[in-house]
């Protein structure tokens, strides 16, 4: 009998966690994130629940993405601004103008003056962190594009630190 309920236990586990890594694999994954360049919003060893994406129509302006930059050789969270085929402006004072329109961006904390011009090719995206001013974001890189297929997921929640937790806008 006990035999029998420690089979029967040990199958139950192995399904549990064979859907779980099933899960993990292709629905979902966890970052931890290690700088303030998304402060207020994410703060430095928050711990961040990202669905994977499927469909790159569904990719909005203003989600906070995870991605793999080929450049950095690192996974990066950033707040995507700029779609396929945008124009985007950010002038001296630090205003960001998506296709001639002034964007409001209740999210960043800390603009800085950091000013320039920059279409995004088409299967590309733009990001920008809300903490302007400590963020190393597409105004800096030498490619200030990241190609669709080095998208890795949409962040959703922050989960951990506990006290912490809340949706991600």
């Amino acid at each position: 009998y006990l035999m029998k309920n420690f089979k029967n236990g040990a199958i139950f586990m192995l399904i549990v966690i064979t859907i779980f890594l099933a899960l993990y694999r292709f629905a979902f994954f966890i970052v931890s994130v290690p700088s303030a360049s998304m402060y207020p919003t994410i703060k430095i060893g928050d711990r961040i629940v990202t669905t994977r994406i499927w469909d790159k129509e569904s990719i909005e302006r203003g989600d906070i993405l995870v991605f793999f930059s080929k450049e950095l050789d690192e996974r990066m969270i950033k707040r995507v601004i700029g779609l396929p085929n945008d124009r985007i402006t950010i002038d001296s004072d630090g205003k960001l103008f998506v296709n001639g329109s002034e964007q409001v961006e209740d999210y960043v904390a800390y603009a800085d003056q950091q000013s320039g011009e920059y279409v995004v090719p088409e299967g590309s995206y733009f990001f920008l962190g809300d903490a302007r001013d400590h963020s190393f974001d597409s105004r800096s890189w030498d490619d200030p594009y990241i190609p669709e297929e080095q998208l890795e997921g949409k962040a959703q929640f922050t989960f951990y630190p506990f006290d912490n937790w809340r949706l991600l806008e």
